[in-house]
């Protein structure tokens, strides 16, 4: 059950200025969908892109947190890293940041590296280590996440681009390196079985690039209350917030191995089975996010603090499933809507409301159901791969594809 000591937060999005983003990903926009949502603070993204950077800085600023209108947010911002440590790496982190202040100095380090115009997310070519203890002169107030862990591509332990390990990886800055997130495709219970993650936080966060259908806060980090920062950041190293919200792992492009192109797709067991070969094409499988996971599972992991989360699809796909058509349908948006004027917002819907109350206002009682069931994290979804989403399933019949 959220209340009022509780603060949705959704610290890892982009702006209109990432590859792939809606040109409607502006602040006005933001804040309208992280209330519809029912989010409480989000990261601004994309600080490192010089005009996105003009926009954050007219925000108004107290104790660490921006404003616009009445709506927090943290300065935060994704960097790609692209080098060679034995093979090819392409690791992709998270950053949050104190300050406009500390955000220009971060920047104008970049500026000695590269560009920073081009993209929303940069690509620099230096090693995760060198650009940890890069950040770590700048201010030791920065903290630097690795983004979707897991994905074959661009995640610190994918099976394509990463490393077997976080030491590995950020070797003697591995200490200021204090959480990851799970990307859509691993959930909190997955990284558990990791022995090194035993001392970090489980963090979720979007990587949201549109808003559509609401995909800001699909995964989010439930902090305790607050009013700053340092304090967010506190409760980060300390692993010391209250929970995370997550897709089914399913859900996510890359849970399961696969080739999109041949249509194929297959748990571990059967992976093993093929030697990684697809038998349709004759060519290595893309190794997803299970298979991974499993291959670098420690039997002696001893993860501190187990966070709860709550695993959730969006309101949107329950909504499809309950009315067998397109999220993006007249119907479905109409009904979201009347949902969300009813009930506040939709993570009050998804979370809060008891089947007395949906009963009261006269909501459909097989959508009742399905609400109820999404809650307790019982929506059978059907493995996404090689970067096809998951599709969520009633009964033995696929529904519409999500997320696409």
């Amino acid at each position: 059950m959220i209340n009022e000591n509780y603060m949705i937060s959704d610290l890892h999005i982009h702006s209109r200025f990432s590859r792939a983003c809606s040109k409607n990903i502006d602040f006005p926009n933001l804040v309208k969908w992280a209330k519809i949502k029912g989010l409480h603070l989000l990261g601004t993204g994309d600080f490192t892109h010089p005009i996105w950077f003009e926009d954050i800085k007219k925000l108004k600023e107290k104790n660490g947190f921006y404003y616009y209108n009445d709506f927090p947010f943290i300065i935060s911002g994704e960097i790609s890293l692209m080098y060679t440590q034995g093979k090819g790496r392409r690791i992709h982190l998270v950053l949050l940041v104190p300050s406009i202040e500390i955000a220009k100095k971060i920047n104008s380090y970049l500026d000695t590296k590269g560009r920073r115009d081009y993209d929303g997310r940069p690509i620099f070519g230096m090693p995760c280590d060198e650009f940890v203890r890069e950040m770590m002169s700048i201010s030791k107030e920065i903290e630097i996440i690795p983004a979707h862990a897991w994905t074959p591509w661009f995640g610190v332990y994918g099976s394509n681009s990463g490393f077997d390990s976080l030491k590995e990886c950020f070797k003697e800055e591995f200490e200021n390196i204090h959480a990851i997130e799970t990307g859509m495709s691993s959930d909190p219970e997955m990284n558990w079985k990791i022995k090194e993650l035993g001392s970090k936080s489980i963090v979720s966060f979007s990587d949201a690039h549109s808003f559509w259908p609401f995909r800001i806060g699909r995964e989010a980090t439930i902090f305790k209350k607050c009013d700053s920062y340092t304090k967010i950041i506190k409760q980060i190293r300390e692993n010391d917030f209250i929970s995370t919200i997550e897709t089914n792992p399913a859900y996510g492009k890359y849970h399961w191995d696969g080739h999109r192109n041949c249509e194929f797709s297959c748990e571990p067991e059967k992976t093993k089975e093929l030697n990684g070969i697809c038998p349709k094409c004759g060519k290595n499988l893309i190794i997803g996010v299970e298979y991974r996971v499993n291959n670098l599972t420690n039997k002696e992991s001893n993860h501190k603090i187990k966070k709860p989360y709550y695993t959730l699809l969006p309101l949107h796909e329950i909504i499809s499933l309950f009315l067998s058509m397109n999220m993006n349908s007249k119907k479905a948006w109409d009904l979201y809507n009347s949902l969300i004027e009813e009930f506040e917002n939709e993570f009050n819907i998804l979370l809060n409301i008891s089947k007395e109350d949906f009963i009261k206002k006269g909501v459909n009682e097989k959508l009742i159901s399905l609400i109820l069931k999404n809650r307790e994290g019982k929506i059978k979804v059907k493995p996404g791969f090689d970067g096809e989403y998951g599709v969520a399933v009633v009964g033995n019949q696929d529904k519409q594809k999500t997320l696409s």
